[in-house]
Protein backbone atom coordinates (compact mmCIF):
# COMPACT_ATOMS: atom_id res chain seq x y z
CA UNK A 1 0.00 0.00 0.00
CA UNK A 2 1.58 3.47 -1.17
CA UNK A 3 1.56 5.67 1.86
CA UNK A 4 0.02 9.49 0.76
CA UNK A 5 1.61 12.38 0.04
CA UNK A 6 2.96 14.79 2.79
CA UNK A 7 1.12 18.05 2.82
CA UNK A 8 2.92 20.78 4.33
CA UNK A 9 1.06 23.04 7.27
CA UNK A 10 2.21 26.18 5.41
CA UNK A 11 0.06 24.52 2.47
CA UNK A 12 -3.06 24.24 4.15
CA UNK A 13 -3.02 27.25 5.92
CA UNK A 14 -2.13 28.98 3.05
CA UNK A 15 -5.14 27.65 1.06
CA UNK A 16 -7.80 28.79 3.80
CA UNK A 17 -6.21 32.03 3.67
CA UNK A 18 -8.60 32.98 1.23
CA UNK A 19 -11.29 32.42 2.95
CA UNK A 20 -9.61 35.53 5.44
CA UNK A 21 -9.42 38.01 2.50
CA UNK A 22 -13.04 37.38 2.17
CA UNK A 23 -14.01 38.13 5.79
CA UNK A 24 -11.95 41.28 5.64
CA UNK A 25 -13.06 42.42 2.32
CA UNK A 26 -9.62 41.73 0.18
CA UNK A 27 -8.89 40.84 -2.94
CA UNK A 28 -8.48 36.71 -2.85
CA UNK A 29 -4.76 36.04 -2.52
CA UNK A 30 -4.43 39.18 -0.32
CA UNK A 31 -2.89 37.09 2.67
CA UNK A 32 -0.70 35.25 0.43
CA UNK A 33 1.23 38.32 -1.16
CA UNK A 34 1.61 39.54 1.89
CA UNK A 35 3.44 36.10 2.88
CA UNK A 36 5.55 36.87 -0.18
CA UNK A 37 6.51 40.28 0.47
CA UNK A 38 7.09 40.08 3.65
CA UNK A 39 9.30 36.91 3.68
CA UNK A 40 11.41 38.58 0.97
CA UNK A 41 11.92 41.22 3.73
CA UNK A 42 12.83 39.11 6.57
CA UNK A 43 15.35 37.38 3.84
CA UNK A 44 17.00 40.77 2.82
CA UNK A 45 17.31 41.06 6.53
CA UNK A 46 19.17 38.08 7.20
CA UNK A 47 16.73 36.50 9.59
CA UNK A 48 17.92 33.05 10.45
CA UNK A 49 15.71 30.33 9.56
CA UNK A 50 13.78 29.90 12.87
CA UNK A 51 12.99 33.49 12.93
CA UNK A 52 11.43 33.71 9.06
CA UNK A 53 9.17 30.41 9.90
CA UNK A 54 8.00 32.35 12.58
CA UNK A 55 7.40 35.15 10.45
CA UNK A 56 6.14 32.97 7.79
CA UNK A 57 3.13 31.84 9.92
CA UNK A 58 2.68 34.93 11.21
CA UNK A 59 1.86 35.94 7.72
CA UNK A 60 -0.40 33.48 7.56
CA UNK A 61 -2.09 33.75 10.04
CA UNK A 62 -2.00 38.04 10.22
CA UNK A 63 -6.21 37.68 9.76
CA UNK A 64 -6.79 34.71 12.02
CA UNK A 65 -8.94 37.27 14.02
CA UNK A 66 -10.67 39.11 11.72
CA UNK A 67 -14.17 37.75 12.37
CA UNK A 68 -14.06 38.47 16.40
CA UNK A 69 -15.00 41.84 15.70
CA UNK A 70 -17.17 42.12 12.69
CA UNK A 71 -20.61 42.06 14.08
CA UNK A 72 -19.65 44.68 16.27
CA UNK A 73 -18.34 46.86 13.52
CA UNK A 74 -21.23 46.23 11.63
CA UNK A 75 -24.02 47.25 14.04
CA UNK A 76 -22.15 50.13 15.31
CA UNK A 77 -21.23 51.79 11.65
CA UNK A 78 -24.63 50.46 10.06
CA UNK A 79 -22.99 49.42 7.41
CA UNK A 80 -21.18 45.96 5.81
CA UNK A 81 -18.34 44.96 7.80
CA UNK A 82 -16.01 44.08 4.89
CA UNK A 83 -16.45 47.28 3.07
CA UNK A 84 -15.37 49.12 6.47
CA UNK A 85 -12.41 47.11 6.55
CA UNK A 86 -11.33 47.15 2.74
CA UNK A 87 -11.53 50.88 3.34
CA UNK A 88 -9.91 51.21 6.48
CA UNK A 89 -6.66 49.37 4.81
CA UNK A 90 -6.59 52.37 2.59
CA UNK A 91 -6.79 55.05 5.09
CA UNK A 92 -4.09 56.57 6.97
CA UNK A 93 -6.10 56.56 10.34
CA UNK A 94 -3.68 57.92 12.58
CA UNK A 95 -4.10 61.32 11.09
CA UNK A 96 -7.25 63.07 11.86
CA UNK A 97 -8.12 64.57 8.64
CA UNK A 98 -7.82 61.24 6.78
CA UNK A 99 -9.76 59.45 9.84
CA UNK A 100 -12.87 62.08 9.51
CA UNK A 101 -12.84 61.69 5.71
CA UNK A 102 -13.30 58.08 6.17
CA UNK A 103 -16.00 57.96 8.29
CA UNK A 104 -17.83 60.33 6.37
CA UNK A 105 -17.68 57.60 3.69
CA UNK A 106 -17.95 54.25 5.43
CA UNK A 107 -20.30 55.18 8.26
CA UNK A 108 -24.42 54.53 7.92
CA UNK A 109 -23.46 54.97 3.36
CA UNK A 110 -27.70 53.50 3.13
CA UNK A 111 -29.51 56.23 6.58
CA UNK A 112 -31.04 58.86 5.94
CA UNK A 113 -28.76 62.15 6.61
CA UNK A 114 -30.05 62.73 10.28
CA UNK A 115 -29.14 59.15 10.87
CA UNK A 116 -25.76 59.51 9.40
CA UNK A 117 -24.65 62.60 11.64
CA UNK A 118 -25.87 61.54 14.66
CA UNK A 119 -23.98 58.17 14.07
CA UNK A 120 -20.92 60.24 13.24
CA UNK A 121 -21.40 62.73 16.42
CA UNK A 122 -21.53 59.54 18.31
CA UNK A 123 -18.52 57.65 17.27
CA UNK A 124 -16.75 61.36 17.58
CA UNK A 125 -17.68 61.59 21.14
CA UNK A 126 -15.97 57.55 21.42
CA UNK A 127 -12.57 57.47 20.30
CA UNK A 128 -11.39 54.54 21.23
CA UNK A 129 -13.72 52.73 19.30
CA UNK A 130 -11.09 51.92 16.81
CA UNK A 131 -8.38 50.54 19.20
CA UNK A 132 -10.88 48.64 20.94
CA UNK A 133 -12.11 46.82 17.77
CA UNK A 134 -8.38 46.08 16.95
CA UNK A 135 -7.75 44.92 20.17
CA UNK A 136 -10.34 42.49 19.83
CA UNK A 137 -8.83 41.38 16.23
CA UNK A 138 -5.42 41.05 17.15
CA UNK A 139 -5.95 39.12 20.36
CA UNK A 140 -8.15 36.40 19.41
CA UNK A 141 -5.55 36.04 16.32
CA UNK A 142 -2.84 35.69 18.55
CA UNK A 143 -4.73 33.13 20.46
CA UNK A 144 -5.92 31.28 17.41
CA UNK A 145 -2.32 30.83 16.66
CA UNK A 146 -0.76 30.01 20.12
CA UNK A 147 -3.92 27.36 20.11
CA UNK A 148 -2.27 25.91 16.98
CA UNK A 149 1.08 25.78 18.48
CA UNK A 150 3.12 28.58 17.40
CA UNK A 151 5.67 30.20 19.45
CA UNK A 152 5.23 32.99 21.04
CA UNK A 153 7.06 35.09 18.66
CA UNK A 154 4.31 34.31 16.21
CA UNK A 155 1.06 34.84 18.47
CA UNK A 156 3.13 38.04 19.47
CA UNK A 157 3.62 39.59 15.56
CA UNK A 158 0.05 38.84 14.91
CA UNK A 159 -1.29 40.91 18.00
CA UNK A 160 1.12 43.97 17.34
CA UNK A 161 0.51 43.66 13.56
CA UNK A 162 -1.63 47.18 13.61
CA UNK A 163 1.24 49.12 15.96
CA UNK A 164 3.08 52.46 14.48
CA UNK A 165 6.84 52.94 14.78
CA UNK A 166 5.75 56.42 16.23
CA UNK A 167 3.38 54.93 18.68
CA UNK A 168 -0.13 55.79 16.38
CA UNK A 169 -0.81 52.45 16.12
CA UNK A 170 -2.87 49.64 17.86
CA UNK A 171 -3.84 47.99 20.29
CA UNK A 172 -1.15 49.09 22.87
CA UNK A 173 0.46 52.15 21.36
CA UNK A 174 4.08 50.63 20.93
CA UNK A 175 6.81 52.57 19.53
CA UNK A 176 9.86 52.39 17.43
CA UNK A 177 11.92 48.61 18.64
CA UNK A 178 9.31 47.97 21.14
CA UNK A 179 7.03 46.74 18.29
CA UNK A 180 8.23 43.24 17.45
CA UNK A 181 10.26 43.39 14.56
CA UNK A 182 8.16 40.57 12.55
CA UNK A 183 4.93 43.16 13.49
CA UNK A 184 6.76 45.97 12.06
CA UNK A 185 7.32 43.40 8.66
CA UNK A 186 3.66 42.30 8.65
CA UNK A 187 2.47 45.88 9.22
CA UNK A 188 4.38 47.01 6.35
CA UNK A 189 3.73 44.40 3.69
CA UNK A 190 0.03 44.60 4.29
CA UNK A 191 -0.08 48.02 3.84
CA UNK A 192 2.20 47.83 0.53
CA UNK A 193 -0.41 45.06 -0.75
CA UNK A 194 -3.49 46.61 -0.13
CA UNK A 195 -2.26 49.92 -2.11
CA UNK A 196 -0.57 47.92 -4.50
CA UNK A 197 -3.81 45.74 -5.66
CA UNK A 198 -5.53 49.08 -5.58
CA UNK A 199 -3.89 51.24 -7.33
CA UNK A 200 -0.35 50.16 -8.45
CA UNK A 201 2.66 49.18 -7.75
CA UNK A 202 4.00 53.16 -7.87
CA UNK A 203 1.77 54.05 -5.31
CA UNK A 204 2.11 51.92 -3.12
CA UNK A 205 5.80 52.66 -2.59
CA UNK A 206 4.64 56.28 -2.67
CA UNK A 207 2.14 55.39 0.21
CA UNK A 208 5.39 53.04 1.90
CA UNK A 209 7.82 55.73 2.09
CA UNK A 210 5.71 58.60 3.12
CA UNK A 211 4.33 56.90 6.22
CA UNK A 212 8.10 56.45 6.20
CA UNK A 213 9.50 56.81 10.45
CA UNK A 214 5.64 57.26 11.13
CA UNK A 215 3.78 53.96 10.70
CA UNK A 216 7.13 51.88 9.94
CA UNK A 217 10.64 51.23 10.35
CA UNK A 218 12.42 53.45 8.11
CA UNK A 219 14.68 50.18 7.72
CA UNK A 220 12.42 48.59 6.42
CA UNK A 221 10.66 50.48 3.88
CA UNK A 222 14.60 51.22 2.59
CA UNK A 223 14.49 47.67 1.47
CA UNK A 224 11.64 48.16 -0.39
CA UNK A 225 11.80 47.96 -4.22
CA UNK A 226 9.71 48.47 -7.30
CA UNK A 227 11.52 45.01 -9.05
CA UNK A 228 10.25 43.18 -5.54
CA UNK A 229 6.66 43.98 -6.19
CA UNK A 230 6.67 43.43 -9.72
CA UNK A 231 7.77 40.53 -9.62
CA UNK A 232 4.70 39.62 -6.89
CA UNK A 233 2.42 36.61 -8.87
CA UNK A 234 -0.63 37.69 -9.02
CA UNK A 235 -2.35 34.31 -9.88
CA UNK A 236 -3.02 31.47 -7.69
CA UNK A 237 -1.02 29.06 -9.66
CA UNK A 238 2.16 30.94 -9.17
CA UNK A 239 1.29 32.83 -6.20
CA UNK A 240 0.74 29.45 -3.82
CA UNK A 241 4.40 28.32 -5.20
CA UNK A 242 5.71 31.06 -4.41
CA UNK A 243 4.89 31.27 -0.92
CA UNK A 244 5.93 28.04 -0.56
CA UNK A 245 9.35 28.83 -1.72
CA UNK A 246 9.70 31.03 0.86
CA UNK A 247 9.09 28.49 3.68
CA UNK A 248 12.81 28.09 5.26
CA UNK A 249 13.40 24.57 4.03
CA UNK A 250 15.01 22.89 7.61
CA UNK A 251 12.10 24.40 9.65
CA UNK A 252 8.81 22.94 7.27
CA UNK A 253 5.99 21.88 9.03
CA UNK A 254 4.09 18.53 7.74
CA UNK A 255 -0.06 18.77 8.30
CA UNK A 256 -0.45 15.10 9.52
CA UNK A 257 -3.93 14.46 10.37
CA UNK A 258 -4.03 15.88 14.12
CA UNK A 259 -2.91 19.18 12.56
CA UNK A 260 -5.23 19.24 9.86
CA UNK A 261 -7.76 18.35 12.37
CA UNK A 262 -6.63 21.31 14.89
CA UNK A 263 -6.76 23.69 11.93
CA UNK A 264 -10.63 22.16 11.39
CA UNK A 265 -11.65 23.01 14.56
CA UNK A 266 -9.67 26.45 14.79
CA UNK A 267 -11.16 27.61 11.39
CA UNK A 268 -14.90 26.49 12.97
CA UNK A 269 -13.96 29.13 15.82
CA UNK A 270 -13.33 31.78 13.10
CA UNK A 271 -16.50 31.23 11.48
CA UNK A 272 -18.79 31.07 14.17
CA UNK A 273 -16.90 34.16 15.32
CA UNK A 274 -18.41 35.96 12.58
CA UNK A 275 -21.83 36.70 14.32
CA UNK A 276 -22.92 36.32 18.09
CA UNK A 277 -25.81 34.37 16.91
CA UNK A 278 -23.78 31.49 16.05
CA UNK A 279 -21.42 31.28 18.46
CA UNK A 280 -20.51 27.40 19.53
CA UNK A 281 -22.46 26.55 16.16
CA UNK A 282 -20.20 24.57 14.02
CA UNK A 283 -18.93 22.11 16.86
CA UNK A 284 -22.22 21.75 18.23
CA UNK A 285 -22.99 20.24 14.59
CA UNK A 286 -19.97 18.58 14.19
CA UNK A 287 -20.55 16.80 17.43
CA UNK A 288 -24.33 16.09 16.87
CA UNK A 289 -23.33 14.42 13.98
CA UNK A 290 -20.57 12.51 15.26
CA UNK A 291 -23.01 10.50 17.93
CA UNK A 292 -25.78 10.19 15.04
CA UNK A 293 -23.45 8.54 12.96
CA UNK A 294 -22.85 6.44 15.54
CA UNK A 295 -26.28 5.76 16.54
CA UNK A 296 -26.53 4.94 12.77
CA UNK A 297 -23.86 2.11 12.92
CA UNK A 298 -21.86 4.27 11.18
CA UNK A 299 -18.95 6.05 13.56
CA UNK A 300 -17.84 9.19 12.36
CA UNK A 301 -14.93 9.27 10.60
CA UNK A 302 -12.24 12.23 10.75
CA UNK A 303 -14.10 13.47 7.02
CA UNK A 304 -17.51 13.77 8.48
CA UNK A 305 -16.25 15.46 11.09
CA UNK A 306 -14.41 18.04 9.06
CA UNK A 307 -16.95 18.48 7.26
CA UNK A 308 -19.53 19.28 9.45
CA UNK A 309 -17.25 21.94 11.51
CA UNK A 310 -16.11 23.78 8.55
CA UNK A 311 -19.79 23.77 6.36
CA UNK A 312 -20.38 27.30 6.79
CA UNK A 313 -16.78 28.67 5.65
CA UNK A 314 -18.46 30.63 2.74
CA UNK A 315 -20.49 32.48 5.08
CA UNK A 316 -17.02 34.50 5.88
CA UNK A 317 -18.12 35.93 2.69
CA UNK A 318 -21.49 37.88 3.97
CA UNK A 319 -21.79 40.98 5.46
CA UNK A 320 -22.78 40.62 9.30
CA UNK A 321 -25.43 42.53 8.16
CA UNK A 322 -26.81 39.86 6.68
CA UNK A 323 -25.71 37.40 9.32
CA UNK A 324 -27.53 39.18 12.07
CA UNK A 325 -30.65 40.82 10.19
CA UNK A 326 -33.71 41.11 12.80
CA UNK A 327 -36.25 40.77 9.91
CA UNK A 328 -36.86 39.57 6.96
CA UNK A 329 -33.93 39.71 4.22
CA UNK A 330 -34.23 41.66 0.90
CA UNK A 331 -33.91 39.61 -2.71
CA UNK A 332 -30.08 40.06 -2.76
CA UNK A 333 -29.32 39.78 0.50
CA UNK A 334 -31.41 36.30 0.26
CA UNK A 335 -29.27 35.52 -2.82
CA UNK A 336 -25.63 36.04 -1.22
CA UNK A 337 -27.25 33.64 1.44
CA UNK A 338 -27.78 30.92 -0.84
CA UNK A 339 -24.49 31.66 -2.28
CA UNK A 340 -22.73 30.29 0.42
CA UNK A 341 -22.43 26.59 0.41
CA UNK A 342 -20.79 27.77 -3.33
CA UNK A 343 -17.94 29.46 -1.38
CA UNK A 344 -17.52 26.68 1.24
CA UNK A 345 -17.25 23.95 -1.49
CA UNK A 346 -15.20 26.24 -3.27
CA UNK A 347 -12.87 27.26 -0.59
CA UNK A 348 -12.61 23.66 0.86
CA UNK A 349 -11.45 22.51 -2.76
CA UNK A 350 -8.64 24.23 -2.72
CA UNK A 351 -7.24 22.95 0.82
CA UNK A 352 -6.31 19.09 -0.54
CA UNK A 353 -6.66 17.16 2.68
CA UNK A 354 -10.11 18.89 2.67
CA UNK A 355 -11.13 18.10 -1.06
CA UNK A 356 -13.00 15.17 -0.11
CA UNK A 357 -15.27 16.70 2.31
CA UNK A 358 -15.70 20.18 0.47
CA UNK A 359 -19.26 18.53 -1.80
CA UNK A 360 -20.60 16.86 1.53
CA UNK A 361 -19.93 20.52 3.57
CA UNK A 362 -21.50 22.44 0.84
CA UNK A 363 -24.29 20.21 1.17
CA UNK A 364 -25.74 21.20 4.30
CA UNK A 365 -28.90 23.57 3.00
CA UNK A 366 -29.76 20.69 0.15
CA UNK A 367 -32.87 18.56 0.85
CA UNK A 368 -34.06 15.32 -0.17
CA UNK A 369 -37.02 16.67 -2.56
CA UNK A 370 -34.77 18.60 -4.27
CA UNK A 371 -36.34 21.98 -2.15
CA UNK A 372 -33.40 22.98 -0.78
CA UNK A 373 -30.12 25.25 -2.00
CA UNK A 374 -27.80 25.90 -3.83
CA UNK A 375 -27.80 23.04 -6.18
CA UNK A 376 -31.43 22.07 -5.72
CA UNK A 377 -29.86 18.38 -5.18
CA UNK A 378 -31.82 15.55 -4.43
CA UNK A 379 -32.17 11.51 -3.21
CA UNK A 380 -29.44 9.86 -4.27
CA UNK A 381 -27.47 12.41 -5.19
CA UNK A 382 -26.98 12.83 -1.31
CA UNK A 383 -25.12 10.31 0.41
CA UNK A 384 -25.31 9.58 4.63
CA UNK A 385 -22.74 12.20 5.38
CA UNK A 386 -24.66 14.89 3.39
CA UNK A 387 -27.68 13.28 4.74
CA UNK A 388 -26.80 13.38 8.65
CA UNK A 389 -24.95 17.47 8.39
CA UNK A 390 -28.30 18.69 6.80
CA UNK A 391 -30.05 17.32 10.01
CA UNK A 392 -28.05 18.09 12.51
CA UNK A 393 -27.55 21.86 11.29
CA UNK A 394 -31.33 22.37 10.72
CA UNK A 395 -31.46 20.87 14.71
CA UNK A 396 -28.91 22.98 16.08
CA UNK A 397 -29.89 25.88 14.56
CA UNK A 398 -33.91 25.88 15.41
CA UNK A 399 -31.99 25.20 19.39
CA UNK A 400 -30.20 28.54 19.52
CA UNK A 401 -30.86 31.84 19.25
CA UNK A 402 -30.96 33.92 16.42
CA UNK A 403 -31.80 37.55 15.41
CA UNK A 404 -35.16 36.70 13.98
CA UNK A 405 -36.32 34.71 16.38
CA UNK A 406 -36.02 32.60 20.15
CA UNK A 407 -34.60 29.32 20.55
CA UNK A 408 -36.64 26.37 20.06
CA UNK A 409 -36.77 23.74 23.13
CA UNK A 410 -35.40 20.13 21.72
CA UNK A 411 -38.61 18.61 21.99
CA UNK A 412 -40.11 21.15 19.54
CA UNK A 413 -36.92 21.16 17.30
CA UNK A 414 -37.07 17.15 17.15
CA UNK A 415 -40.92 17.42 16.20
CA UNK A 416 -39.95 20.00 13.23
CA UNK A 417 -37.61 17.67 12.44
CA UNK A 418 -39.62 14.28 11.97
CA UNK A 419 -42.48 16.65 9.92
CA UNK A 420 -39.63 17.60 7.59
CA UNK A 421 -38.68 13.69 7.43
CA UNK A 422 -42.46 12.77 6.56
CA UNK A 423 -42.72 15.61 4.09
CA UNK A 424 -39.44 14.32 1.98
CA UNK A 425 -36.82 16.92 2.90
CA UNK A 426 -35.02 15.10 5.51
CA UNK A 427 -33.62 11.71 5.98
CA UNK A 428 -36.06 9.86 8.31
CA UNK A 429 -33.34 7.34 10.36
CA UNK A 430 -30.66 10.27 10.70
CA UNK A 431 -33.31 12.01 11.81
CA UNK A 432 -34.28 9.15 14.34
CA UNK A 433 -31.05 8.77 15.09
CA UNK A 434 -30.57 12.18 16.26
CA UNK A 435 -33.53 12.32 18.27
CA UNK A 436 -32.52 9.66 20.39
CA UNK A 437 -29.40 11.21 21.74
CA UNK A 438 -31.18 15.26 21.49
CA UNK A 439 -34.22 14.46 23.94
CA UNK A 440 -32.53 12.23 26.56
CA UNK A 441 -28.49 13.11 26.07
CA UNK A 442 -26.35 11.02 27.84
CA UNK A 443 -24.06 12.81 30.70
CA UNK A 444 -20.95 12.11 28.99
CA UNK A 445 -22.36 14.17 25.69
CA UNK A 446 -19.48 14.27 23.03
CA UNK A 447 -17.38 16.78 21.83
CA UNK A 448 -14.85 17.53 19.02
CA UNK A 449 -13.20 19.97 20.85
Amino acid sequence: MFDRPQIRLGEILGALTYALDLAEGQAAGHALRCCVVGMTLGERLGLGAERRSELYYALLLKDAGCSSNASRVAALLAADDRDVKRALKLTDWSRFPDRARYASQVVAPEAPVPERLRRLAMLARRPGTQRGFTRLRCERGAEIAAGLGFPPATSAAIHALDEHWDGSGHPQGLRREAIPLLARIMCLAQTVDVFMTAVGVDAALAVARRRRGRWFDPALVDLLDAEMLRELPTDAESLEPAVAAHEPSERVVIGDDERVDRVAQAFAEVIDAKSPATAGHSHRVAALVAVAAERLGQPADRDLVRAALLHDIGKLSLSSRILDKPGRLTEPEWIAVRAHPLHTEKLLTRVAPLRSVAAIAAAHHERLDGSGYPLGLSGDELGLPARLLAVADVYEALTAMRPYRAAMAPGAAVAHLRAEARAGRLDGDCVEALAAFAIDPPHNAPTTR
